[in-house]
């Protein structure tokens, strides 16, 4: 994250669509509101099927994410099933809410980075250099920091309006 470049949305160069293309035919228009249309007598997914796969992958995607996040913080187990299932339901909406405004925050993927860095730190190294548990209060404290200082940067040094506009043409799939 901290070295990747940023890149706009391409649908079809995505292992995901290219995969389900191998095996579902996929209809080149939408039909209304339905998943599955008949074309020459043929069922073919329609592209709206196509957007469900992927917000359902992000679901898989937030959800196996947020796994090592939250057993840097805790072990317990109803905190950990917990947490999981928020993540799934809230993070998916936070992230669609956060697209439209992403090129505002140009700098929030090198706060992210840094979070994912120091929690690897924390489950590999900082336990055991705290005798085994590392203060909530203090993870809690340098990941909000660290993702407050990358949004507040972000506005304190927006991107020139050229390089905002390369930015707004679609997510940054990369990650």
């Amino acid at each position: 994250m901290l070295f990747a470049p940023e890149r706009g949305l391409e649908p079809d160069k995505n292992p995901l669509i290219r995969l389900f293309r191998r095996f579902v035919p996929v209809a080149p228009e939408l039909d209304g509101q339905r998943f599955f249309t008949r074309v020459g007598g043929v069922v073919h997914a329609t592209p709206l099927f196509i957007a469900l796969l992927f917000v359902e992958a992000t679901d898989i995607i937030f959800a196996v994410d947020s796994v090592p996040a939250i057993f840097a913080l805790t072990r317990e187990p109803l905190i950990v099933f917990t947490s999981n299932v928020f993540a799934i339901l809230g993070l998916r909406a936070l992230y669609f809410m956060l697209a439209g405004a992403i090129h505002k925050f140009h700098m929030l993927k090198y706060g992210l980075a840094l979070v994912l860095i120091f929690v690897g730190l924390k489950m590999a190294w900082l336990n055991e250099a705290f005798g085994g548990k590392f203060p909530v209060g203090w993870s809690l404290g340098i990941i909000g920091g660290l993702i407050a200082a990358s949004v507040a940067l972000s506005l304190l040094f927006p991107k020139p309006p050229a390089a905002s506009q390369a930015g707004a043409s679609g997510v940054d799939a990369g990650g």
